[in-house]
């Protein structure tokens, strides 16, 4: 496997300008390669964002976003991402972003933005006690000696783990993972508690995006990662590995909220991501993250309800 880089995010992230068909403003990026049928949500999510962040041009920053995910869209093809400029007033302005794939939307998503003011604060703290990063093993160390899924000698499937997916969770994602208590790749490590928490950084320094200041890359591509694990607590507390033959989930909705500026460099070291499963029925689960800086600055707030479909028998 070559050397995991987080070029991913900043390649995801690369907009170009198109006329518009819709609405005010457009732009067009690509879905980036991964193990399954359809692309990461996360690909949507940050791409929006971006597309929404680029007709701001007052100084404002985005403090939170409410998507839907509509349909499935396609890897490594085009997506259209067309805004329309709601409102922008002294304090705030608000834009709605859809993405076009197949002349059909896929995603609509509600972007507001905020010039700032003077008020009282408070954030929440992060639990104490866990693991430095640098103690746990990585994705990568994790699966090094977990063979692809294969038949039992009743023939059903005990893993779908297949060599591109382990090389995607392994280094293929342009971040690293580090699970306390351990990851839901191909059992629930750790047992079926409703929390976990993931040390999360970059591969390496992330790369400069055209059109978008640091700032607004690093915010995009905290959009971007809070993605990939949002469900884990509930698939942990409902016993499901990724791997688990027969299952199915997809993103439905989500909801971000940033509280405060994300400083340079932040992003380029190790963030905590404190997640908890809410809810679970109905094929549907509720999971809620916070981000947080290594000494317990609370940064970003994400709530995501998804599919869960567990069936039986596998391939």
């Amino acid at each position: 496997m070559s050397t995991p880089t987080s070029e991913v995010v900043t390649q995801a992230l690369a907009l170009s300008p198109v006329a518009p068909q819709h609405f005010d403003v457009a732009f067009t990026a690509t879905t980036q390669p991964c193990p399954w049928p359809k692309a990461y949500g996360g690909d949507m999510v940050a791409q929006a964002a971006a597309a929404a962040m680029l007709t701001v041009t007052d100084g404002k920053t985005m403090h939170s976003t409410h998507s839907y995910f509509m349909r499935p869209v396609d890897i490594g093809a085009p997506v259209t991402y067309e805004v329309e400029i709601l409102r922008d007033g002294r304090g705030y302005a608000t834009r709605q972003v859809r993405a076009f794939q197949n002349g059909k939307a896929a995603y609509t998503c509600l972007a507001s933005f905020a010039a700032g003011e003077q008020g009282g604060r408070y954030a929440a703290s992060p639990a104490t006690g866990l693991p430095a990063p640098d103690s746990l093993p990585s994705s990568a160390a994790y699966l090094a000696d977990r063979e692809p899924g294969a038949t039992g000698a009743d023939g059903v499937w005990t893993s779908t783990m297949t060599e591109e997916s382990k090389a995607y969770w392994s280094g293929g994602r342009s971040f690293d993972l580090r699970h306390v208590p351990g990851p839901v790749y191909l059992e629930v490590d750790g047992g079926r508690t409703p929390h976990q928490a993931l040390w999360v950084k970059p591969f390496d320094a992330l790369r400069p995006v055209e059109g978008l200041t640091d700032a607004q890359r690093d915010l995009a591509a905290l959009a971007y990662v809070c993605d990939y694990t949002i469900l884990e607590p509930v698939l942990r507390v409902l016993d499901l590995p990724w791997a688990q033959p027969g299952l199915v989930t997809a993103s439905l909705d989500h909801a971000m909220w940033f509280h405060r500026a994300l400083q340079p460099g932040v992003l380029d070291g190790w963030l905590l991501y404190a997640q908890e499963a809410v809810a679970a029925d109905s094929g549907r689960g509720v999971g809620l993250g916070r981000f947080f800086t290594p000494d317990g600055e609370h940064l970003a707030t994400v709530v995501q309800e998804g599919m869960i479909r567990a069936t039986t028998g596998g391939h």
